[in-house]
């Protein structure tokens, strides 16, 4: 029995090797072929830089701000915990010289960032260049904990880690608890059932949160009740992003939260959770704050020579200091009622030593086997939330994902262990017509409509879904670049014109006072930002600014519109459609709208795929 889920992870080891080994070549060579032009409009560069102010943090890490001065309204993909490259580089871009010292961001806004440096002497390196930028790096970190995550679990022999490994990849069945069910009024059937599966499971437990079910409110009401029976919980996800919407809920409700890691939403609500503003805030830190000041300005004053009374000093101090370090993190820590990071950030050294009765790994279905792992070696049992429907991890080599390397911990959970799982069954998001085909594709037909969204709409008589066919527009799609993907300008078009005359007959007035946003989606990266050029180059979307946002399926993870266009690109007459094939995608795309869903696509070459061939049909029974 063991043996089998040895195999498994030794499987995985080898698949997570292969991604390594591509995503790096890819990397290295996308960084000597495209230009900083490109890397600028991808986001993943700025240049030229204006530096900041430089000090040390409440961390004592020396850190220095760094500002944007270009292109400002280009999205960027900087956060928390990326590692950076500095470089100096001509106006022309003709000449680039990498400064070589390791970088990494602390936090980031629109067009300022605060990023960790060795010390004052990369600092100094980097005053030194005439017209300084800075790149997004490859993180090597990140594969090393997964690997190391990986040994781990595959290593222990009679442990708790080896139980879970069985439990997950074995025979060994997943235990239950003898607890009375509760009652949660304020819940409905399936969200009260998910909570009381929770707290009765001994080893793993799975809510799947298909779109608009109220996946969060059901987790933050699991980890509540938790939280009556254990004093610590870990909550991790994928990204910064997902840790901050669970966290943010959470804190709403009252429960403390110690936010390990700074967030990509940086306001004040979010800050005040975060280890680094806590810490600060304690009272012990004006005091740790001189001796470590004290122990900086001795090292200065031995550069001139050595000195054994100033080398008993220093020591002094910095025993001093780490004991009142110690101090403060130990108050924090007792404090939190959870602890919440990205799955990576449980590897972080403030968590050294800490473990836990219960992880909640939230937003599971995204998130690579191996990266799970690394957070599970802290906990006794596992609850994972998420939906396997929805959007995948990217993987980016394809044989390790044709070897299957992007089917998650989840997936597997759900097919192995399926007493385990609960689904959510009533969604509150949508229409009911959007939310059918969804149902029935992807969810057995199990969903239905809250009795208050079921037939919600902006217009009466409004039709929820449109499919505009754009096969005899000459809407043909170009090829731009291998992740830029394809763009079809013609679409683009086409799909600010049905948009424009659609918000016309909603009328001004009504969309402002109501303020209904507008989200205008592509799979495609190539395209997103040629909706985007052409947007602001039309005067009519003026006074609705605020309300359009523009970008990949990707970046509408776990939002929602009033109204939804969708531009598809594909239009060929070899029927290829690439990724939309990837019908995950495809449900986050079309769950987004709460009210009113546009696709523009080419249904000549979209409708060979049985998926698409079923929403244009079904799309056009609602039009008769």
């Amino acid at each position: 029995m063991p043996a089998s889920s040895i195999l498994e992870l030794q499987r995985q080891y080898g698949l997570l090797e292969l991604e390594y080994n591509h995503e790096k070549a890819t990397y290295l060579e996308e960084n000597e072929r495209i230009s900083p032009d490109r890397k600028i409009s991808r986001g993943i560069c700025w240049h030229p830089l204006s530096i900041g102010r430089s000090y040390y943090n409440s961390l004592n890490q020396f850190v220095v701000e760094v500002h944007c001065t270009e292109h400002l309204d280009t999205e960027h993909h900087f956060e928390y915990g990326r590692p950076l490259m500095f470089f100096d580089a001509d106006i022309e871009h003709t000449r680039i010289r990498y400064l070589n010292f390791p970088a990494t961001v602390s936090y980031a806004d629109d067009n300022r960032m605060v990023v960790v440096l060795p010390g004052p002497e990369a600092l100094n390196r980097l005053n030194e260049a005439v017209r300084p930028g800075v790149q997004l790096g490859f993180d090597e970190n990140v594969y090393k904990l997964m690997f190391a995550s990986l040994r781990a679990a595959m290593q222990d022999k009679d442990g708790r880690l080896a139980e879970l490994r069985d439990i997950f990849h074995g025979m060994r069945p997943a235990g239950e608890l003898v607890i009375p069910p509760m009652r949660f009024p304020w819940l409905n059937p399936s969200q009260e059932n998910a909570v009381n599966k929770v707290l009765r499971a001994k080893d793993v437990a799975i809510v799947h949160g298909p779109p608009g079910t109220g996946k969060t409110t059901t987790l933050v009401e699991a980890v509540y009740e938790t939280l009556h029976r254990e004093n610590q919980v870990l909550v991790c996800a994928q990204s910064n992003m997902a840790v901050d919407w669970i966290s943010e809920k959470l804190v709403d409700r009252g429960i403390p939260v110690l936010r390990i890691g700074n967030p990509v939403r940086v306001n004040d609500k979010m800050l005040s959770f975060t280890y680094e503003r806590r810490f600060e805030a304690h009272p012990d830190y004006p005091l740790l704050h001189s001796i470590r000041r004290a122990i900086r300005q001795l090292y200065d004053s031995r550069k001139g020579g050595r000195s054994e009374s100033i080398r008993q000093k220093i020591n002094a101090l910095r025993d001093r200091a780490d004991d009142l370090e110690m101090r403060i993190q130990e108050s924090l820590f007792a404090e939190a009622r959870v602890i919440a990071c990205t799955l990576t950030g449980a590897a972080n050294r403030l968590l050294f030593r800490q473990r836990f009765g219960t992880l909640f790994i939230d937003e599971a279905a995204q998130a690579l086997e191996a990266a799970c792992w690394i957070a599970i070696r802290k906990a006794h049992r596992v609850v994972l939330a998420g939906d396997h429907c929805q959007l995948p991890p990217v993987i980016t080599c394809p044989e390790a994902m044709k070897g299957g390397l992007g089917e998650t911990l989840m997936q597997k959970i759900v097919r192995n262990k399926p007493g385990c799982v609960s689904l959510l069954t009533v969604q509150y998001r949508m229409n009911d017509a959007i939310m059918r085909f969804s149902s029935d594709w992807f969810y057995h037909g199990e969903l239905r409509s809250a009795p208050e969204v079921k037939y919600r709409g902006i217009l009466d008589y409004d039709i929820p879904m449109e499919w505009i066919n754009t096969e005899n527009m000459d809407a043909e799609e170009e090829f731009v670049e291998r992740s830029f993907g394809r763009v079809n300008k013609t679409e683009a078009e086409l799909t600010l014109q049905h948009l424009e005359a659609y918000l016309t007959k909603i009328g001004k007035r009504h969309i402002l006072e109501e303020r209904i946003d507008i989200g205008i989606i592509s799979p495609y990266q190539a395209q997103v930002h040629y909706l985007r050029k052409l947007l602001k180059q039309r005067a009519f979307f003026t006074p609705y600014k605020g309300l359009i946002t523009v970008n990949t399926v990707d970046g509408f993870q776990g939002q929602e519109r009033d109204v939804i266009v969708i531009s598809l690109v594909r239009a060929n007459d070899r029927g290829d459609i690439g990724f939309l094939s990837d019908l995950r995608r495809m449900n986050v795309a079309i769950t987004r709208a709460r009210m009113k869903l546009i696709i523009l696509g080419n249904a000549a070459t979209l409708t060979r795929h049985p998926f698409y061939k079923q929403l244009f049909d079904y799309i056009g029974t609602l039009q008769e």
